[in-house]
């Protein structure tokens, strides 16, 4: 805190900045190289885990898919459905969730992160179906032998899934208003 004397003896007034309001901090030239420092460092990090990731997660998720179905249509097609269909729903139904009024946005926040890793698989098999790269070529083709028609089941699975999706918060949406009507209408009859 700076303090002036006045030439009366006592402290100056106007030199005492007032409680609760912080002192100004000069930016000096090595915080601002520390924090682009580190804001460079965390980039490269992600961007390098990005590369790795992306080269191994396709071919991963493509090995996972490919023992689970072993060859079988039947099996592929199975499996592609309850896969497309359970982490469409679920991931939108917490999303709804997120949406909710009276919601703090931590709570928000955690809803949404949990619907993002519960999407995990779909994003799995649409990066295999839509990728270029070759780890996304290499499970195409472990899918064509080990999986087939999962690719083709996940689709059917997710449509279903978010028509199913739609109609529960739809369903919802409507029982929330006729509650609301409900209590309008008591509330008038009461007063």
């Amino acid at each position: 805190m700076l303090m002036t004397e006045n030439t009366s003896g006592g402290q100056d007034p106007a030199a005492v900045p007032p409680t609760g309001v912080p002192a100004r901090r000069r930016i000096d030239g090595r915080d601002v190289l520390t924090r682009l420092g580190g804001v460079v460092a965390v980039i490269v990090v992600v961007w390098l885990l990005y590369l790795l990731l992306s080269a191994f997660l396709p071919r991963w998720w493509a090995q996972v898919i490919g023992n689970a179905v072993d060859g079988s249509f039947a099996a592929g097609a199975w499996w592609g459905l309850v896969t497309g269909a359970v982490f469409t729903l679920v991931p939108l139904l917490l999303l709804a969730q997120a949406f909710l009024p009276r919601r703090s946005w931590p709570v928000r926040g955690g809803f949404a992160l949990a619907a993002a890793l519960l999407a995990v698989p779909n994003l799995l098999t649409l990066t295999i179906v839509l990728g270029t790269s070759s780890a996304a070529h290499a499970g195409e083709r472990v899918l064509d032998v080990d999986g087939p028609a999962f690719r083709g089941g996940t689709a059917w699975g997710a449509v279903v899934g978010a028509l199913v999706a739609l109609v529960v918060i739809a369903l919802g949406v409507l029982y929330r208003r006729r509650g609301r009507q409900l209590r309008e209408l008591r509330a008038r009859q009461q007063g």
